[in-house]
C-alpha cells in the first residue's frame, strides 16, 4: 500500500504558491517504469478540471502538479493517481534515492534466485528429457517432476515479484502493460507444470518459467543500473545548498537560522572555509572565494566591498559580512536548479526504441496467445492441450530478446565510450547522441583549457619561467596560482614578501626578484606590446635584478585538437555555433579561429535556453557541450549534453555524460559510438521481431512445446547478445587501462617546458 494511503498528511501545506495565483505541487510517484505510466498519468490529472499543468520525470519520477485553487486541490490529486494505480508522497530525493536503492537490491535477489533455480531444476530437466528417451520409470520421473515443483515455485514467487506486483497493479485498474504477458505466462506455465505433474505426464515445464523470469530479469536490472546511474549525478546539485546561516542582528548578536528565516537586507557573516548559503553583496572584508563548484573555475578570485557572491561558493581565510539579495529561494543556485528541472521535464519527453516497440507488444501478444487457445479448443482437442499450445506461444514471444535487445547494447557502448574517455551517465543518451545535427559549445573551459596558459611562451626564456613559478608559489593570487600550477615540481621560494594588490619580492642568491603587475616589475614598456599582440589576455611581469623584465600573457588557450575536432564535425555536416557569457572580444578571437561562424557573446542561462529551444523548434536535434553553471540549464534543454570532467557540479548533473583529458576528441567519439550504437538496437529489434516472425506460426500451429519455446526464446536472446558486441568502437580508443584515468586527469595540470 502506497503510504500516502496509510498517513494523514496537510497536503496543501507542500504547495507552493505562483505569481499568477495557480499552486505547485511537487510528488514522487511509485510504480513509473515506461513513458506509457507517465502518459497516463499526465493525462489523467489533467483530465480534472482546474488543473493547468501536469509534468513527469521519468527518471527522477517526479511529477510537478500545477492547479487552480479555487477549481481543485491536493487531496483530488492525489485521489486521481490513486485510481490510476500509482501511490505518491511529497517529493524528497534523499527518500527516492534510498528507494531505488531498495529496488536495485531487490532486483538483484530476485535475480539471484531465478538464475540459481533455474540451474537446478534444469539439471532434473535433463535428467527426465533423457530418460524419457531410455528406460525412466514413472516414480523416477514424478519425483524428479515433484522436486522440481518444490524448488520452482517459491523461487518464481520471489523472483516474479517486480512483475506479478507491476501487472496487478494495471490490472486492478484496467490497463495493460509488457509485464501482463509475461505473468500470465509464467504464472500459467507454472499451473500447467502443475497439472501434469499431478497427472504422472511426461513433461513439466517448469524449467520454462524459471528461463523466462532469469532473462527478463537481466534486461530489468541493466535498465534499473542505467537510471541510478543517471540519479547519481543530479545529486551534486543538492550538495551545493548550505540549509542555515550566521545572522548579524541589529543589536550585534550572531545566531545561526536556517535559511528560511533570512530576508532580503539582513546581513550574514560568512567565516573562513565556511561555505556562502546565500546570495547578496559584501558589506565588510575582503577574502578571496572559490567558485569551483558553480563554475567550474579553478582559481581563487577576490572579492571585497561592492563585490557580489553567490551562494555554492567557498569562502577563503577572512571572514566576510554580507547584505542578503536572496537567500531560501531566489538564488542563483535555485534559479539554475528550476531552469534544469523544466529543461529536463522537457527532456524526459524522448520515448526509447524500447519503449515504442514494447507499446505493440502487448496487445499482439495477448490477441495471438488468446485466439491460438480458442482455435485450439473449437477444433476440439480439448482445453489442456489448447492450453499447452497457447503458453507455447506465451512463451515464444517472450520479450526476452526485447527486453535485452537495448540493454545489452547500452552496456557494451557504454563500455566502447569509457575505453573513449567518455563516461555515460543517462540510460538514454546513446540514441540521443545518434540523432546530433547541431553542436553548441560553450567557450570558457570547453573550447578552451580548463586552466590558463602562456599564450606568448616564445617571448619567455626558461630561466625567467623557472624562477616565475617558484615565486608565485608564495603568492595565494589567481594569476599567481595559475602560474604556480604549471610545474608542480619546482621548489617554492621561501622567503617571499608580499605587497598586496602590487606583487611579491624576494631575494634569491643574493638578487631581488619580484613578480605582480608590470608597474611594480617596472615592465610597462613590455608590456605594452604584449598588450597589443593579446588584447583579452592577463598580464603578470617578472623581474629579476640584471636582467630585462618578462611580461607573460596568461590566457585560457584552446584544446589542443578543437581546430580538428571543429573540422571533422563541419565535414559530416553537423551545424556549430558557440554561445558563451564571455566578453564578446574573447568569443569573437575563438569563434574566427576555429572559422565557427555563429555565436554570441555575454548572454544570460536564460538567453541560452532560448537560443537553443530556437534552433529545436527549426528540427535541429542540439548538443549542447559546457562546464560552467551558467551552462546547466542550457546542457539540460538541449537534445543531449556532455561536460568536461572538470565542469562545475552543477553541469555534472545536467549532462548526459562527461569527457575526460585535455582533448575535445571525445566529443566526436560519443557521435560517432551513439549512432552505431542506435544502428545496432534497430537491428536487434529487427532480428527479435523476425524471430517471432518465424516462431510463432510454429507455436500456433502446435509444433512448439513450451519446453522447445523456451530453448529457442533463451536461442534469440543469445543472437541479440552477441550482436550488441558489435557495439563496440573499431580504433581511436583511447583509455586500455584504468592508469589512463590519472593521466587524463593530470592533462588539466600542463607542464611547463
Amino acid at each position: 500500500m502506497a503510504e500516502n494511503e496509510t498517513v494523514e498528511r496537510d497536503w496543501a501545506s507542500f504547495s507552493e504558491s505562483l505569481p499568477d495565483g495557480n499552486e505547485k505541487l511537487a510528488l514522487a510517484v511509485e510504480g513509473i517504469y515506461c513513458p506509457a505510466c507517465m502518459t497516463r498519468i499526465e493525462k489523467g490529472l489533467l483530465d480534472l478540471e482546474g488543473v493547468a499543468n501536469a509534468r513527469v520525470n521519468l527518471t527522477s519520477h517526479r511529477l510537478a502538479v500545477t492547479w487552480n485553487p479555487g477549481e481543485t486541490n491536493p487531496d483530488m490529486l492525489l485521489a486521481r493517481l490513486s485510481d490510476l494505480g500509482y501511490g505518491a508522497h511529497p517529493f524528497d530525493p534523499g527518500r527516492v534515492k534510498t528507494e531505488e536503492k531498495r529496488e536495485n537490491q531487490r532486483l538483484l535477489r530476485a535475480l539471484a534466485v531465478a538464475g540459481f533455480a533455474a540451474m537446478n531444476v534444469m539439471l532434473l530437466s535433463v535428467s527426465v528429457w533423457s530418460g524419457n528417451a531410455s528406460d525412466i520409470t514413472p516414480e523416477t520421473r514424478d519425483f524428479f517432476h515433484w522436486l522440481s515443483a518444490f524448488i520452482t515455485l517459491p523461487a518464481a514467487a520471489y523472483a516474479g515479484q517486480p512483475f506479478f506486483s507491476s501487472a496487478w497493479r494495471v490490472l486492478r485498474k484496467g490497463h495493460l502493460n509488457m509485464d501482463v504477458p509475461i505473468s500470465i505466462g509464467v504464472i500459467l506455465a507454472l499451473f500447467l507444470s502443475v497439472l501434469q505433474t499431478v497427472q504422472h505426464e511426461e513433461e513439466a515445464y517448469f524449467e520454462s518459467a524459471l528461463m523466462l523470469l532469469f532473462f527478463l530479469l537481466i534486461g530489468r536490472w541493466l535498465d534499473h543500473m542505467m537510471r541510478l546511474k543517471t540519479r547519481a549525478f543530479a545529486e551534486n546539485l543538492t550538495a551545493l545548498k548550505a540549509e542555515t546561516a550566521m545572522k548579524l542582528f541589529d543589536d550585534g548578536n550572531l545566531r545561526e537560522v536556517p535559511l528560511s528565516k533570512i530576508e532580503p537586507d539582513d546581513k550574514v557573516l560568512v567565516r573562513p572555509g565556511e561555505c556562502i548559503s546565500v546570495d547578496g553583496t559584501v558589506l565588510k572584508g575582503a577574502s578571496q572565494i572559490d567558485q569551483s563548484l558553480v563554475t567550474g573555475e579553478t582559481g581563487l578570485i577576490e572579492v571585497s566591498e561592492g563585490d557580489s557572491v553567490y551562494a555554492g561558493t567557498l569562502n577563503g581565510e577572512n571572514a566576510l559580512t554580507i547584505t542578503v539579495t536572496a537567500a531560501a529561494k531566489g538564488t542563483l543556485l535555485d534559479e539554475v536548479n528550476r531552469l534544469i528541472d523544466e529543461a529536463m521535464e522537457a527532456r524526459s519527453r524522448h520515448r526509447k526504441l524500447a519503449d515504442r516497440a514494447a507499446e505493440l507488444y502487448a496487445p499482439i501478444v495477448h490477441t495471438a496467445s488468446a485466439l491460438t487457445f480458442l482455435g485450439w479448443w473449437l477444433y476440439g482437442i480439448g482445453w489442456q492441450p489448447a492450453l499447452v499450445i497457447s503458453i507455447s506461444v506465451l512463451i515464444i514471444t517472450c520479450p526476452c530478446a526485447l527486453g535485452l535487445a537495448i540493454p545489452a547494447v547500452q552496456v557494451v557502448a557504454s563500455g566502447s565510450l569509457f575505453r573513449n574517455q567518455v563516461l555515460l551517465n543517462s540510460s538514454d543518451a546513446l540514441e540521443r547522441f545518434a540523432n546530433v545535427d547541431m553542436v553548441v559549445f560553450d567557450k570558457t573551459g570547453t573550447l578552451t583549457r580548463p586552466r590558463v596558459g602562456i599564450v606568448n611562451r616564445s617571448d619567455c626564456d626558461d630561466e625567467s619561467l623557472t624562477l616565475a613559478i617558484a615565486l608565485a608559489k608564495a603568492s595565494s593570487h589567481p594569476l599567481s596560482a595559475a602560474l604556480a600550477a604549471m610545474n608542480r615540481k619546482i621548489k617554492p621560494i621561501t622567503n617571499a614578501t608580499e605587497e598586496k594588490g602590487k606583487g611579491l619580492f624576494a631575494d634569491h642568491q643574493g638578487a631581488e626578484v619580484r613578480l605582480g603587475s608590470p608597474v611594480f616589475c617596472r615592465a610597462e614598456a613590455q608590456a605594452e606590446k604584449v598588450r597589443a599582440a593579446h588584447p583579452t589576455a592577463s598580464l603578470l611581469a617578472f623581474a629579476q635584478e640584471g636582467h630585462a623584465p618578462v611580461v607573460f600573457a596568461l590566457e585560457q588557450q584552446l584544446r589542443s585538437d578543437a581546430s580538428d575536432v571543429i573540422a571533422r564535425l563541419k565535414d559530416r555536416g553537423i551545424a556549430l555555433m558557440i554561445l558563451s557569457g564571455d566578453q564578446p572580444r574573447a568569443v569573437e578571437v575563438i569563434a574566427n579561429e576555429l572559422g565557427i561562424d555563429a555565436y554570441h557573446a555575454g548572454i544570460s542561462p536564460t538567453d541560452k535556453i532560448a537560443m537553443i529551444e530556437a534552433q529545436k523548434a527549426k528540427g535541429h536535434k542540439v548538443m549542447m557541450v559546457g562546464d560552467g553553471m551558467n551552462d546547466a540549464p542550457a546542457l539540460a534543454a538541449a537534445d543531449v549534453s556532455i561536460s568536461p570532467v572538470t565542469a562545475a557540479y552543477v553541469s555534472q548533473a545536467a549532462s548526459d555524460a562527461l569527457f575526460l583529458g585535455e582533448k575535445l576528441l571525445p566529443v566526436l567519439h560519443a557521435l560517432d559510438i551513439g549512432k552505431r550504437a542506435r544502428s545496432i538496437m534497430e537491428q536487434n529489434l529487427w532480428l527479435a521481431t523476425l524471430y517471432n516472425v518465424i516462431a510463432v506460426p510454429f507455436a500456433v500451429a502446435g509444433f512448439v512445446t513450451p519446453l522447445i519455446a523456451a530453448l529457442a526464446m533463451s536461442g534469440s536472446s543469445l543472437i541479440v547478445t552477441i550482436n550488441a558486441l558489435r557495439a563496440r568502437a573499431k580504433g581511436d580508443a583511447w583509455l586500455t587501462d584504468n592508469v589512463a584515468f590519472d593521466e587524463a586527469l593530470n592533462e588539466q595540470a600542463p607542464q611547463a617546458d
